[in-house]
């Protein structure tokens, strides 16, 4: 299950412009003595983008936020300065940074020209601990991590700050508001999934019943029928591919056959995620040639995720999803009779053997329940077409808010909803923020997903 699985034409970050620059020798630097006058920060670079400054920083962790005399690890993150006077947006991408951060501005963060405080998630590398005790990998202890980076740097930007993230970054958010409501002035998340019954995924089948027209979903239900008819050719031809690039499959997913098949059950899950309904003339007909589907299917879903190679940065995500944040499960009632493999949908087939976990529901139930009667001043938004928002959080009534963006998918973001709905947002969110529309100061920007080289299809 690649995603949730979730981002992005998702969405929700915007390139600065311009080339990185070398910082101008000072004698006194303020900004950088503070910093590192924090205990446990270390500046790792800087650099300054133009009207910025960037850096690239590390905060020892406590491995276990419960007896933090068990160990610390160092946590990555970004910092994207802008004025000491400017709101902060907490960006959590709920995965890793990139392995060379670079500069860029989430759209929370544009929209309030804001400085941005950007976090790796714990047990991505290189933020995991070494050993690494997996059952330190819950909601909770990544939430105490990102309370003890706000509350270390408050000493610095004592402003309004934001939480925002998409997909897995978007429900990351949603956990630290629960668990530290007084730490964030208000969150902004975009297409966060919320499995808050593991058991009860019928709304994702009725997604799939209903999304598109009748034509489209015929057409995708044939492509993975016809790829299973055809695995006695299909196969051969992806363990020829995995020799050729090194894939193994042992590890976590198990076989050749079996990662063919959960690609396969992936397709028309991604073609979602990331297609339209304009790209529904690109699906390949019945009479395809076996090259014109694989094809096809590999540029929908990729059949190089599921291999060793393919998952491994991704473990701490299936570790989560196996243990507390659940992932959905579907019928595939059309492809009854050509499946062999009728347990592999589940997020602990893409773990190796020693991270296979049983589930716990009471974490996401009690999520669900906060978030719907106890929650404030949270904001979601969802894409019509995305099928990570057929399960989507319901905010309470406390200033809280949710829109869909017509036609979206898993990048639906604030631009994309109506403009009557888009200006309420954003009045919303410049109020939470306490910036005012006559003293926002326009800067010129370029539209990049905030985690697009971190996301996977099919995942959230």
């Amino acid at each position: 299950m690649r995603r949730l699985l979730a981002v992005l034409g998702s969405v929700v970050a915007l390139l600065l412009p311009g080339l990185l620059v070398a910082s101008p020798a000072a004698a006194a630097d303020d900004l950088l003595e503070r910093l590192t006058a924090i205990p446990g920060l270390t500046v790792v670079s800087q650099s300054e983008p133009a009207g910025y400054r960037f850096f690239v920083l590390t905060y020892r962790q406590p491995v276990d936020h419960r007896h933090p005399g068990r160990g610390t690890y160092e946590q990555r993150l970004t910092l994207l300065h802008r004025s000491l006077d400017a709101p902060v947006v907490l960006a959590t991408g709920g995965y890793g940074l990139p392995a060379a951060p670079r500069p860029g501005r989430t759209e929370p963060t544009a929209l309030l020209d804001a400085n941005q405080v950007s976090v790796e998630h714990r047990f991505f590398t290189p933020s995991r601990p070494s050993p690494a005790d997996w059952s330190d990998l819950t909601i909770w202890q990544e939430a105490s991590d990102e309370h003890r980076i706000v509350r270390a740097l408050k000493s610095i930007y004592a402003t309004k700050w934001i939480q925002t993230g998409a997909s897995k970054g978007g429900m990351t958010s949603v956990y630290h508001r629960r668990f530290y409501p007084g730490d964030i002035d208000g969150v902004v998340a975009y297409v966060a999934p919320n499995d808050a019954l593991n058991d009860l995924d019928g709304a994702y089948d009725r997604f799939f019943d209903t999304v598109g027209d009748a034509a489209c979903r015929d057409a995708l239900d044939g492509v993975q029928e016809e790829a299973l008819k055809r695995r006695d050719r299909l196969v051969p031809r992806l363990a020829a591919d995995a020799a050729t690039n090194g894939w193994t499959f042992a590890g976590t997913i198990g076989t050749a056959d079996r990662s063919f098949e959960m690609t396969v059950l992936d397709t028309v899950w991604a073609f979602w995620q990331y297609s339209s309904t304009a790209d529904c003339a690109s699906v390949p007909s019945a009479g395809a040639t076996d090259e014109q589907l694989y094809a096809w299917i590999d540029g929908v879903a990729s059949w190089s995720f599921y291999t060793d190679q393919g998952l491994e940065f991704y473990w701490p995500y299936y570790y989560q999803a196996a243990t507390q944040l659940g992932w959905p499960s579907l019928r595939f009632e059309h492809l009854r009779g050509l499946r062999r493999h009728p347990g592999l949908y589940t997020a602990n087939s893409s773990l190796p053997a020693g991270l296979r976990r049983p589930h716990n529901p009471l974490p996401m139930i009690d999520i669900d329940l906060w978030v719907r009667t106890q929650s404030q001043r949270m904001m979601f938004v969802y894409g019509q077409n995305d099928p990570w928002g057929a399960e989507r959080f319901s905010p309470s009534r406390r200033d809280s808010a949710l829109y869909v963006a017509p036609g979206a998918n898993h990048g639906a973001n604030i631009s994309r909803l109506t403009a009557t709905d888009a200006a309420a947002a954003t009045a919303t969110l410049r109020r939470w923020a306490g910036v005012q529309p006559t003293t926002r100061a326009e800067r010129s920007v370029t539209p990049l997903p905030f985690d697009d080289m971190l996301e996977p299809r099919r995942r959230p």
